[in-house]
């Protein structure tokens, strides 16, 4: 029989008391236990980035942290973005805006990254945006829409104009 070890996560906000095996990485607890599918499993390795989330808001690959190594942490996923009305968070709307996204796979992934990113860094030049989102793959878009989206969200923050 597996161990199962106790822990307290605290995800979007929200404290919630689980039993897992403490093997379980943090992105199959945040899908298949608490249901936040939003975070995607790609290479499952660390390379693709499709599973990045904030943990004590820095961008981290879910994929490789075990969900018992983050009990006292800060976790938020894409699901924490939009408004509890659904309404988009001023990221998400500059994705859209710029096209920067196609088949989605990677989005929230990017989402994330591009989020603590800003968070750290809010007056970021296009080249160190560029840099940062090297980090993750994407198929699909070939980078530059995503560059422009985070790019004016920073901008528009700076200034004041989020929607």
């Amino acid at each position: 029989m597996a161990e199962i070890q106790l822990v307290e996560l605290t995800v979007n906000g929200e404290r919630r008391d689980l039993a897992i095996e403490p093997r379980r990485t943090l992105v199959d607890v945040l899908r298949h236990d608490l249901g936040l599918t939003g975070t995607h499993v790609g290479c499952e390795h660390g390379i693709c980035g499709a599973c990045t989330v904030l943990v004590d808001g820095a961008p981290v690959r879910a994929c490789l942290v075990f969900a018992a190594q983050v009990e006292d942490a800060d976790i938020r996923t894409v699901e924490s973005l939009s408004a509890p009305d659904g309404s988009l968070s001023d990221l998400q709307q500059e994705f859209s805006a710029h096209h920067g996204l196609q088949c989605g796979f990677c989005t929230p992934g990017f989402l994330m990254l591009a989020e603590g990113f800003l968070a750290e860094r809010p007056d970021a030049t296009k080249e160190e945006i560029r840099e940062v989102v090297a980090s993750n793959l994407c198929r699909c878009t070939g980078y530059q829409t995503i560059v422009e989206a985070v790019d004016t969200c920073a901008a528009r923050r700076r200034e004041g104009t989020c929607a």
